[in-house]
């Protein structure tokens, strides 16, 4: 499934004026964003989500189109069919690992309850290795099982792709390292593609197939095919 995004957002504060002006085309099932903090690479994960509207610009996902200011298409994000993994991972405190995984398949404003079964959320509780921990809160796992959570979460929704910001972010080297390597493998065994922010090189390396380098704005350089580190100047409107 291929992502295009054409989009410019002008930021303006009185400390900072920033213009976001990214073009890429990309048919890679593990796209990264990288780049220093502050670039745009959150900017433009949250336009694909529908979390930012550009002032211009055009994002298609496979064959559906997300936003067209010329078409004046602006689809909502809970029909955009985007999981957004945000850098905490957003589980709900007060819900059980299953009432999370379950909790996009609720409807009206009730939790779902914690004896509720979904064999949607039960594919992924089971796919995931986290049946023996249905009944814990957020607060009693590890950083690696609750990323699988949030990742589960996520995936019962059946989403087209998923945005994760800066997962690793808040983490120590070694749970870095550790979640790092617990993705890369997931990532293997997932048929869904995933577009990864970080301004971490070795995140980069280990997940992602193309990358964009961001900065200012802008992107600077393009790699594909496992060559993270070595950043070549490019048309980024071509894959």
């Amino acid at each position: 499934m291929s992502l295009q995004v054409s989009l410019r957002k002008r930021m303006e504060s009185a400390e900072r004026h920033f213009l976001l002006d990214i073009a890429f085309t990309s048919a890679s099932r593990r796209i990264a964003l990288f780049g220093p903090s502050g670039a745009g690479k959150s900017l433009t994960l949250r336009a694909i989500a529908g979390l930012l509207s550009p002032d211009a610009g055009r994002i298609v996902l496979g064959e559906r189109v997300l936003f067209d200011t010329a078409a004046r298409i602006d689809v909502r994000p809970q029909q955009r069919r985007v999981a957004y993994l945000f850098q905490d991972y957003a589980l709900f405190p007060h819900l059980t690992v299953g009432q999370n995984i379950a909790f996009g398949l609720a409807t009206g404003w009730r939790n779902p309850g914690r004896r509720q079964r979904h064999p949607e959320a039960e594919r992924w509780i089971d796919a995931f290795g986290l049946r023996q921990l249905v009944g814990h809160y957020p607060a009693e796992i590890s950083g690696g099982q609750k990323q699988r959570v949030a990742l589960a979460r996520a995936l019962v929704a059946r989403p087209d792709i998923i945005l994760l910001d800066e997962p690793f972010s808040a983490l120590d080297p070694a749970l870095r390292a550790a979640l790092r390597a617990e993705l890369r493998a997931l990532q293997a065994s997932l048929d869904v593609p995933m577009v990864l922010i970080s301004h971490d090189p070795e995140d980069v390396e280990a997940l992602a197939e193309h990358v964009l380098e961001i900065r200012d704005g802008r992107i600077h350089a393009a790699a594909t095919n496992g060559h993270a580190r070595v950043y070549a100047p490019a048309d980024a409107r071509v894959a």
